[in-house]
């Protein structure tokens, strides 16, 4: 797993329940929105994540409508163990000291 899509992931657990869009997510994230949209694509197909466009009147709201990211149960789950997993392999281990006697 890359650095990121475990950013994306990153921002996608803080808060799990909460619809996110792009834009938002590659601020979030720190990317550029050419590396956040495959990330997202990838994260969807494998059933992490679910995306659903607003419903708005684009002329009214004065803005395009925009495409809503949110973790699946099993995606929030899979992406708390991903992230972790990654701490783990960049975190030393920390051994006993030994016994110089």
């Amino acid at each position: 797993m890359t650095f990121q899509t475990q950013a994306v992931l990153k921002v996608l657990l803080d808060d799990p329940a909460r619809d996110q869009y792009g834009l938002e997510l590659a601020t979030s994230a720190d990317l550029k929105t050419g590396t956040l949209y495959p990330i997202l694509a990838r994260l969807e197909k494998a059933g992490w994540i679910t995306s659903a466009w607003e419903d708005i009147d684009e002329s009214a709201e004065g803005r395009r409508r925009r495409r809503y990211y949110r973790l699946t149960p099993e995606g929030a789950a899979q992406a708390s163990a991903a992230i972790a997993e990654a701490i783990a392999r960049i975190t030393p281990a920390i051994r006993p000291a030994e016994n110089s006697a």
